[in-house]
């Protein structure tokens, strides 16, 4: 096969056949073809675009370019969500126990936050002991035994996918609807899943920043997991605000477990359970319930405990996690909240050391904001619009100029 010849097709506007991408595909992984191609191949994708049968082919390509998870016959239904991402998003958190507690088994693999998008293995991660890297035989064991878990994408796991997301992150070709389908969808047909949940977010702080690319979205994803034989549902949700009222890795685990106790803010309860209810039609009510006896933070306290961090910590996670310099920001005159900028509140989280510029940038899982007014609060001057939590007074004072860049009072 001549990779030039392929890679010139797609240039010109032609299309690839199955064979030839899992032939390309196969050869990236294993190194037989280099970086510059598959960077010069992306761009041709991103330019051109994939047709809906060779966006199938690329994410099967990608799904048998590693491992997949085994379950055993006649086992409950396997089910997960995947969020375009966004600011103040702890719902998996939530929402995996929950699930589990339907009697659903979740095998949830995440990723890391990268720019101002959080990830929800970093918030696990805050977590002490908390272990995300589980082998696949354990993944997949504990799912077994208490119905879920929440981990890492491992070296065996959809390779490909792990090695062309580093390559378009560098390259400027992330943006391109059948290479984002065709990740997210190899990872999660990698889990061994029936039914699959897209939160799709648009707005000033999502990836798709207006309604229809969002749309275009939620579309390319949903048609080929149909092609692919996974049964999946759409949902399109606003991220113009954060959502609930805390952001950064320890403070959204803190509200998540406030969320799975029964209580918290009621935008996050109801996008938990509005996902919930996707994947288990007409059991609102149920799943309400669990959430408010603790039979979901039990669950949770569980997972936490078979990956190696302890229940009781979580109780204590402000205290072990607390900043050195936690800042008040306060309305100085009265009105109505008409805006909070999600955009504004994640730049300043990732200015505090809470996210990554790059891949390979740690995180400081102290810093973030926690009660966050919410749009369409009613505020006297003097009422709290956040708190910030920072590693120093200077650090917290600029995020706090940061967040008041995106605050509107009328």
């Amino acid at each position: 096969m001549h990779l030039p010849a392929l890679i010139e097709r797609k240039r010109d506007g032609g299309r690839l056949e199955g064979g030839e991408i899992h032939e390309l595909i196969t050869r990236f992984t294993a190194g037989a073809m280099p970086d510059y191609q598959m960077s010069a191949l992306a761009m041709a994708i991103l330019w051109q675009g994939m047709d809906a049968e060779e966006t199938r082919d690329l994410t099967l390509a990608m799904l048998q370019s590693g491992q997949q998870l085994r379950w055993p016959a006649q086992s409950p239904e396997r089910v997960d969500k995947h969020s375009t991402g966004g600011i103040g998003d702890k719902t998996s958190l939530v929402l995996a126990p929950l699930l589990a507690c339907e009697g659903r088994w979740v095998p949830m693999i995440s990723g890391r936050g990268l720019g101002i998008t959080g990830g929800t293995l970093d918030k696990l991660e805050s977590i002490p002991g908390f272990q995300t890297g589980l082998e696949i035989g354990v993944i997949e064991s504990q799912v077994q035994r208490l119905g879920c878990a929440m981990v890492g994408q491992s070296s065996t796991i959809c390779p490909a996918d792990r090695k062309l997301y580093a390559l378009r992150d560098v390259t400027g070709t992330v943006p391109s609807l059948a290479l984002i389908t065709a990740s997210i969808l190899s990872k999660k047909l990698a889990e061994g899943l029936n039914r699959l949940v897209l939160d799709v977010k648009f707005g000033e702080a999502a990836f798709m920043q207006d309604r229809p690319r969002a749309e275009a979205l939620a579309q390319s994803l949903l048609n080929t997991a149909a092609a692919l034989g996974l049964k999946a549902s759409a949902r399109l949700n606003p991220m113009d605000e954060p959502t609930g009222c805390a952001a950064g890795n320890a403070l959204e685990v803190m509200e998540a477990c406030t969320c799975l106790k029964g209580e918290g803010p009621l935008d996050l309860r109801t996008l938990v359970l509005d996902l919930a209810e996707e994947l288990c039609p007409g059991r609102r009510q149920a799943l309400q319930e669990h959430l408010s006896t603790g039979r979901a933070w039990e669950k949770f306290a569980a997972m936490v405990e078979a990956q190696g961090g302890r229940a009781a910590d979580l109780e204590r996670l402000g205290e072990i996690h607390r900043a050195p310099a936690i800042l008040a920001v306060r309305a100085t005159k009265p009105g109505k909240l008409t805006r909070l900028s999600a955009r504004f509140v994640g730049e300043a989280i990732v200015s505090l050391g809470g996210g990554r510029q790059v891949a390979s940038d740690s995180v400081d899982p102290r810093v973030g904001c926690d009660q966050l007014a919410k749009v369409g609060q009613q505020l006297e001057c003097g009422d709290l619009i956040c708190r910030i939590h920072a590693a120093s007074p200077g650090a917290a004072e600029s995020a706090a100029a940061l967040i008041l860049q995106g605050v509107e009072l009328h």
